[in-house]
């Protein structure tokens, strides 16, 4: 079975329809990866449409919109479309599953207003903190058998 878990930002809403008898939802929107390493400035990102079905539609159309990152698993499928008699394959996700990532990027050195509170509320807390200790490990020596790294 074909599996696949990708990272991306959505950059077409969901779109919510259903099945001609009524008896299935289906939702689809388009996400855009990030750009490969050593990729050009301006250079367009790779987009994927997805597809969700019943209760995955729904959550898709209820919950997530353009802009949001998220992580989407589910099965990559790749249809043909004849355009201007040229057939032309694209891919596309059926999802199992989405889940949303992290809306807020804070800086590691910045103080978020919960860590600001703590250390006015407790004054004998030194405020720099030492940093972890390292343990260093010998070198590896081609001469000496008995120095393997693993």
């Amino acid at each position: 079975m074909n599996s696949c878990i990708l990272m991306a930002e959505i950059i077409k809403n969901p779109e919510l329809r259903s099945t001609p008898d009524n008896q299935m939802e289906i939702a689809n929107m388009v996400v855009q990866f990030a750009p490969p390493l050593g990729s050009r400035p301006g250079e367009r990102s790779p987009t994927i449409e997805v597809v969700g079905w019943n209760t995955v539609a729904t959550d898709m159309k209820e919950n997530y919109k353009q802009g949001d990152r998220v992580t989407i698993e589910g099965r990559l499928q790749m249809n043909t479309i004849e355009r201007d008699g040229y057939k032309e394959k694209r891919a596309q996700l059926i999802a199992s599953h989405i889940y949303r990532m992290s809306t807020v990027d804070v800086p590691a050195a910045a103080p978020t207003a919960t860590a600001a509170a703590q250390s006015s509320s407790s004054p004998s807390r030194s405020a720099a903190t030492p940093a972890p200790r390292v343990e260093e490990r010998p070198a590896f020596d081609a001469e000496d058998g008995d120095n393997i790294p693993f």
